[in-house]
């Protein structure tokens, strides 16, 4: 079962060919026997997984009887990244600051998704507050690569890329910042959704930069994430962020012809530095959506080069912001017999964050000093919009943009780990469009050496259905979707 798809999944137990129970056991069984060595999971919600499975059982049931229409994603067994709070269950955002953290209330996006029936296998492991590339931040111990246990996964969402990637779960949630999905959906054979910026609520998923984080679906295929996406989506009143655009159907529009379809070819995307094999794997995928009938042009985005120093200045005051609400106090870890309030608030902020959350909770303070909130924070902004208009003006052209999602291939355990400017660099063909607030996806396009490589679409506002359409067309026509590791028996 676990070589399916989410959507063939979804068919079989439609059809009875088994029960939700049954898919649910043989996924908890997986994590059971293989996530002692990936480490992608923090907390793993048994009981609670088979309860559900039973209720959507007796709902599939019921439906088969009376003919009548199942939730979008009933019986389907899914995780969700540890950044969404789900009432009872710890919530740790990776960190030991809310190592003993229980939620009392639901995020939007997980309730919406057992709204539609899913069944919630656990919760996976992450970068630390989802500062990171590599997975390798968390309070917990790294996740490793199910392609070779000695590399990482990608980050922050890399618990969910990896779990997945192994077959220990058929679909996730996950969180993009700066790349955080589409970066490790590269890493790991899977594709990945970043939606326009207030496509997804934010309600309940905790908070690293508020104006860049955005929560999306990551499965094997286009259209597992668009069936995800279209139980995700919608307006939310308790989310200030959250757009009252229409959902489209996403379901829909995978079946539109992209004949016609004009796809931009960044030359940016594409320097003279990159991997000579990262780019021919991207050029190989867009030659074949060229056979099904696209067109391709050159275009220019002048001001993206200056995303990673724009991005690394915005979040990092942001999430300044953000953090500073765990101060030992309300919830949270608490040091030991504090001699008085400010003793409180430094040690339990020392002891409970790690070195990359410290590292940009300082540059972010520093940013927004008074002295220097024009020379960099105010700039920052200003490229920002440089950014966001050089992405206009090339969709008056183009339907879509195309390039590598990653400069690289997944690279080793603590490679990077005392040189934090290159592990930021890892993000710099995905940083551009969380800036813009533009969907984006990554789909598997390849193998160098025997590890994945993943390549980028990106879509104006609100064009998901169209960006989840040219990929899917593209996973009609390959087959690297398919490709599973050896590790676990995902193959």
């Amino acid at each position: 079962m676990h070589t399916k798809t989410l959507t063939e999944l979804k068919a079989g137990l439609a059809a009875g060919d088994f029960s939700s129970r049954e898919l649910t056991e043989h996924f908890l069984a997986r994590i059971k026997q293989y996530d002692g060595e990936l480490n992608s999971f923090v907390t793993v919600t048994e009981e609670q997984a088979l309860a559900q499975a039973d209720a959507a059982d007796a709902t599939l049931a019921t439906n088969r009887a009376s003919s009548s229409v199942s939730g979008l994603l009933t019986g389907l067994p899914i995780a969700h990244k540890d950044i969404f709070c789900a009432e009872g269950v710890r919530t740790s955002c990776g960190s030991k600051m809310l190592d003993n953290f229980i939620a009392p209330y639901t995020a939007t996006v997980v309730e919406k998704m057992a709204a539609e029936g899913a069944v919630m296998l656990g919760k996976t492991n992450m970068d630390e507050f989802a500062m990171g590339s590599s997975n390798e931040t968390s309070y917990y111990g790294p996740v490793k690569n199910p392609w070779d246990l000695e590399r990482v996964p990608g980050g922050s969402s890399g618990g969910a890329a990896a779990c997945l990637g192994a077959r220990l779960a058929p679909a996730a949630t996950g969180t993009d910042t700066g790349g955080s999905i589409r970066q490790p959906a590269a890493l790991n054979n899977i594709t990945g959704l970043k939606p326009t910026y207030g496509r997804v609520s934010r309600w309940g998923m905790i908070a690293f930069a508020s104006s860049l984080d955005q929560a999306g679906p990551m499965a094997q295929s286009a259209e597992d994430c668009a069936l995800m996406l279209q139980a995700m989506a919608g307006h939310d009143h308790r989310d200030s962020t959250s757009l009252n655009e229409k959902v489209g159907d996403y379901l829909g529009a995978l079946k539109d012809d992209i004949r016609g379809l004009t796809i931009g070819i960044p030359e940016e995307f594409f320097p003279d530095t990159l991997d000579g094999a990262i780019a021919d794997n991207s050029r190989d995928a867009i030659r074949e959506l060229e056979k099904l009938g696209a067109k391709v042009v050159s275009v220019s985005l002048p001001s993206i080069k200056l995303s990673v120093p724009a991005y690394y200045v915005i979040a990092p005051a942001e999430a300044s912001a953000n953090l500073s609400r765990f101060d030992g106090v309300r919830f949270g870890h608490r040091c030991d017999d504090p001699q008085d309030l400010e003793d409180l608030y430094k040690r339990s902020r020392s002891e409970g964050f790690g070195d990359e959350v410290k590292r940009r909770i300082l540059v972010g303070a520093y940013a927004l000093s008074a002295g220097y909130y024009d020379a960099y924070y105010r700039r920052a902004q200003q490229v920002r919009r440089l950014i966001r208009d050089d992405f206009a003006r090339a969709f008056e052209k183009v339907d879509v943009l195309m390039g590598p999602t990653a400069p690289e291939t997944a690279f080793k355990l603590g490679a990077k780990k005392d040189d934090p400017v290159s592990m930021y660099m890892a993000d710099v063909f995905t940083i551009g469009v969380n800036l813009a607030g533009l969907p984006a996806l990554s789909m598997p396009t390849g193998f160098i050496n025997g590890l994945p490589t993943g390549t980028q679409i990106i879509g104006n506002y609100f064009r998901e259905g169209q960006i989840l359409n040219v990929a899917h067309k593209y996973q009609q026509a390959t087959d690297w979707h398919k490709q599973a590791p050896a590790f676990g028996g995902a193959q």
